[in-house]
C-alpha cells in the first residue's frame, strides 16, 4: 500500500510540474506576442528584420542591426548561445549582471563577461534610450531567470545523481572487465602458446630463461593491466566532477594534466616531421652504402673479386675501417637535426664526453692505430704459429686493441698491439709457396772426433726425425772454434711449424742415441778430462761387456826433467 501511495505521489508530482511549465510556457509567448504588438504599434514605419535572443524559451530581446563585421542574426546567435552556456554550467548569478556605459555601447555584463553590446543603432530601432533599453533587458533576463531555475532545480540534481550512479556502475563494469579480461588472455598464452618461451640466447650465453621469460611476460602483462585501470579512473574524475557546478573547475584541471602533455607532445612530434624524414633519409642512404661497401668486401675476402695490390685478408679489416668512418660522417649530418642538439646542455655533455674520451683513451688509440698498421703490415694472420717478445703460440684473435695468442702449454696470452707493433715478431707459420721452415739446434763436441762424423751423425739423427723433410736435405753448420770444443749446428726443414716443441724433443733424443751408439761424447759445458784413470762418459749401454777403466800412467823416465 504505501509503495502505491509513493507511486501516486510522483505521478501527481511530475503532472503538477508540468501543468506549470505548460502554464510558464504559455504565459511567456502571451508577453512575447503583446510586447511584439506594442513595439509594433509604436514603430511602424520600421520594417527591418530582427532577430531574438532566447534565455531559457523566452525571447528577453530583439537585435536589428549589426555590430562591426557581425550581422544582426550573428549577434543574436552568438548572445543566446553565451546565456545557454552559462545555464548548462550552473555558473550564472543576478547578482553579477551589470551595465557597463562606454562612449559607443552599453554592455552588459556577467561578471568579466560581456553578454551583449546595445548600440545607438538598437536603441533608435526600438525607439528607446539606450540606458533604458539596457535596464530593461537586464531585468527581463532577470525575470526569466527567477521564472525558470526553480522548476528545474530538483530534476537537474535528480540528474546529476543518476549520472553519478551510471557513471560509477559503468566503472566498476569496465574495471572489472579490464582486471578479468587480463587475467583470463595471460592465463590463454602460457596455456597455448606456451612453447614459444624459449629464453634469450646470444650465441652460447643464457640471457634469460625460458622460466623467467614467462615470469617476465606476467609482470608486463600485470603492469598493462594496472596502467589502463589507472587510466580509466583517472579519466573518469574529470567526468564526474564536470556533473557537479562546483567541481568543473577541479575537472577542468585534471584534465589537462593529460591533454596537455599529449598536446604538446603530438604539436611538437609534427613539428618534428621535417627533421624526421631527413633523419630517416640520411639513415637509408648510410645503410644501403654500408651494405654495398659490405657486398664488395665479401666478394674479395671470398675470392671472387680481385684488386691489384689488394690482398684477401684486408677486406674486412678495411670494410669496418671504411663503416666508422661512414657512419661517423652520417652522425655529423644528422646531428644538427636532432631534437635539443642546440641546447647549451646538450653541447655541454657533448664537449663533456670529448674530454673523457681525449683524456681517458690514449693508450688505447695508440693499440688502435698499431692494430690497423699490423693489418697492413701483414705479419701474422689468425692461425699462425708466431713469436712475440718471448711467447711463442697460434694467433688466435686480432681486435683492434689487443692481439690473443695460445702457446703450447695452452696459456692465452693478451698482447696490447702497440707492444707488438714496438717490438719484432717471428712468425713461424709458412705460406702456400714459401719454402719449408729450418729448425735449427746447437751440440759441442769435442777436438778429437772428426767432424765429418760428426757431420755423418747429426743429418742422419734429424732424417730419423719424424716429421723432417727428407728433401730439401739437412746440413750442419760448424758456428765457432771455441777453446774446448767445435760448435755444430744441425739445420733440417719441416712443413709442420706447429709441431715445432715435439720435433726438437724427438731431434735430441735421436742425436744422443745416435752419439752414443758411435762412442762419442757430447762435451756441451767445458770439460777438462785426465784421460788415465777415469771411465769414459758414454752411457754403459753402449760400452763393450769387457771394458774397464783405464790405469794411471806415471812416467817415471829422469830424462824428461833434464
Amino acid at each position: 500500500m504505501s509503495d502505491l501511495t509513493m507511486q501516486l505521489k510522483k505521478q501527481a508530482y511530475n503532472l503538477l510540474l508540468s501543468i506549470c511549465c505548460v502554464f510558464t510556457f504559455s504565459s511567456a509567448l502571451f508577453a512575447q506576442q503583446i510586447e511584439a504588438d506594442t513595439l509594433a504599434d509604436s514603430r511602424p514605419q520600421l520594417q527591418a528584420q530582427k532577430f531574438p535572443v532566447v534565455f531559457f524559451s523566452d525571447t528577453i530581446f530583439y537585435i536589428g542591426e549589426k555590430l562591426g563585421p557581425f550581422s544582426a542574426a550573428e549577434r543574436a546567435e552568438n548572445q543566446s548561445k553565451k546565456l545557454k552556456l552559462l545555464i548548462e554550467n550552473d555558473e550564472l548569478d543576478t547578482a553579477l549582471l551589470s551595465i557597463n556605459v562606454g562612449e559607443m555601447d552599453i554592455e552588459i555584463i556577467h561578471g568579466e563577461q560581456v553578454l551583449s553590446s546595445i548600440t545607438q543603432a538598437d536603441a533608435t530601432l526600438l525607439g528607446k534610450d539606450k540606458t533604458v533599453l539596457a535596464e530593461e533587458y537586464v531585468a527581463a533576463l532577470k525575470r526569466s531567470y527567477t521564472t525558470h531555475s526553480g522548476e528545474n532545480t530538483f530534476s537537474k540534481n535528480l540528474t546529476r545523481a543518476g549520472l553519478l550512479v551510471l557513471i560509477f556502475a559503468v566503472l566498476f563494469i569496465l574495471v572489472k572487465f579490464i582486471n578479468k579480461g587480463f587475467n583470463k588472455l595471460i592465463d590463454l598464452i602460457l596455456r597455448k602458446w606456451h612453447h614459444f618461451f624459449k629464453g634469450i640466447k646470444f650465441k652460447n650465453i643464457e640471457i634469460l630463461s625460458a622460466e623467467r621469460e614467462e615470469k617476465m611476460f606476467f609482470l608486463v602483462m600485470r603492469g598493462i593491466k594496472i596502467f589502463l585501470i589507472f587510466l580509466l579512473l583517472y579519466l573518469s574524475l574529470p567526468i564526474i566532477f564536470s556533473i557537479f557546478p562546483a567541481t568543473k573547475g577541479l575537472a577542468t584541471t585534471l584534465l589537462t594534466y593529460i591533454t596537455s602533455p599529449v598536446k604538446a607532445i603530438v604539436s611538437a612530434f609534427i613539428g618534428y616531421l621535417p627533421e624526421l624524414f631527413m633523419i630517416l633519409v640520411v639513415m637509408f642512404i648510410t645503410f644501403y652504402i654500408v651494405k654495398g661497401i659490405n657486398f664488395i668486401s665479401g666478394e674479395v675476402q671470398r675470392g671472387n673479386l680481385s684488386i691489384p695490390g689488394f690482398y684477401p685478408e684486408w677486406a674486412k679489416p678495411t670494410f669496418n675501417l671504411f663503416k666508422i668512418i661512414i657512419i661517423a660522417f652520417s652522425f655529423i649530418v644528422i646531428f644538427p637535426y636532432l631534437p635539443g642538439s642546440d641546447s647549451p646542455a646538450f653541447q655541454g655533455v657533448s664537449v663533456f664526453l670529448g674530454l673523457l674520451i681525449s683524456l681517458g683513451s690514449s693508450s688505447a688509440i695508440a693499440n688502435i692505430i698499431a692494430g690497423l698498421v699490423i693489418i697492413y703490415m701483414r705479419a701474422f694472420k689468425i692461425g699462425d704459429r708466431v713469436k712475440i717478445g718471448d711467447t711463442v703460440g697460434d694467433v688466435i684473435e686480432k681486435t683492434m686493441l689487443v692481439t690473443r695468442l695460445r702457446t703450447i702449454k695452452n696459456e692465452e696470452v693478451t698482447i696490447p698491439n702497440a707492444f707488438i707493433l714496438a717490438g719484432k715478431t717471428i712468425n713461424y707459420t709458412l705460406e702456400a709457396n714459401s719454402p719449408a721452415l729450418i729448425l735449427h739446434t746447437t751440440i759441442t763436441i769435442g777436438y778429437d772426433v772428426p767432424w765429418r762424423q760428426v757431420h755423418e751423425l747429426l743429418i742422419g739423427a734429424a732424417l730419423a726425425t719424424d716429421k723432417i723433410l727428407q728433401e730439401p736435405a739437412p746440413f750442419v753448420l760448424q758456428t765457432s772454434l771455441d777453446d774446448f770444443y767445435v760448435s755444430y749446428q744441425i739445420n733440417a726443414y719441416t712443413a709442420t711449424p706447429s709441431k715445432a716443441a715435439v720435433i726438437y724433443s724427438d731431434l735430441h733424443a735421436i742425436i744422443q742415441d745416435a752419439f752414443n751408439e758411435a762412442g762419442v761424447e757430447i762435451m756441451s759445458p767445458h770439460y777438462r778430462a785426465a784421460r788415465d784413470g777415469n771411465h769414459v762418459t758414454i752411457p754403459p749401454t753402449y760400452l763393450p761387456e769387457d771394458y774397464s777403466s783405464p790405469a794411471f800412467k806415471v812416467n817415471t823416465s829422469a830424462e824428461k826433467y833434464k
